[in-house]
């Protein structure tokens, strides 16, 4: 049953980077962030984007949020047999992370949706990011509840108090994000979730 549950979650994770890419991707390529305090840039930069895509991302995230939550519940429950508290930190963290990224990712594709409908205006722009930054603690409670649930992870494979060998704690989003930073992939923690959730579903 785990295992599925491991599928489950890495389908999610893959299907949640593909609404990472509704919301960061244009016709004209990627969306470049750095152009938000400019009116002019950030309107030309979101001229590209259809409506239906920051939409389309609100629901499809939702749900893949949701779908993977299953793999992140499953693996504190397989944590139970080998040590109850961290079990019990790592459900409690995972609850804390799916939760408010709900929120977080139905606010950003809101914003992008909002600003498109208005006329990608200067007032549009400043409500959004205001509306954003007043809302962002969701963004930082939910990430805060994944690397608390992260560490717990790897500190009890990497000290061997489970029955994976050590060398397993590469299939955690941790050291995964590591290796992705440098590099130009869109959505790499989501990239990174799926692997650790498909190795996972190996190793167990």
């Amino acid at each position: 049953m785990i295992k599925i549950l491991f599928i489950i979650a890495f389908i999610g994770h893959v299907a949640c980077g593909l609404c990472d890419c509704l919301l960061s991707y244009g016709k004209k390529g990627r969306l470049d962030f750095s152009k938000i305090k400019d009116p002019g840039k950030m309107s030309e930069m979101f001229e590209s984007v259809s409506l239906w895509q920051p939409m389309a991302s609100i629901l499809l995230g939702t749900l893949s949020i949701t779908v993977f939550t299953f793999g992140y519940l499953a693996l504190s429950s397989w944590m139970y047999k080998y040590n109850p508290t961290i079990a019990c930190v790592m459900l409690t963290s995972s609850i804390f992370f799916s939760v408010p990224i709900v929120v977080h990712h139905v606010i950003c594709g809101m914003v992008e949706w909002i600003y498109i409908r208005l006329d990608r205006s200067d007032e549009a722009r400043q409500t959004v990011l205001e509306f954003q930054k007043k809302t962002m603690i969701t963004m930082v409670i939910g990430y805060v509840g994944l690397l608390v649930f992260l560490i717990c992870l790897f500190v009890m494979v990497v000290t061997g108090k489970t029955d994976l060998p050590v060398w397993a704690c590469i299939f955690n989003t941790l050291p995964i994000m590591l290796l992705l930073t440098p590099t130009k992939l869109p959505a790499k923690g989501n990239i990174a979730g799926a692997v650790m959730f498909l190795g996972l579903m190996i190793m167990i």
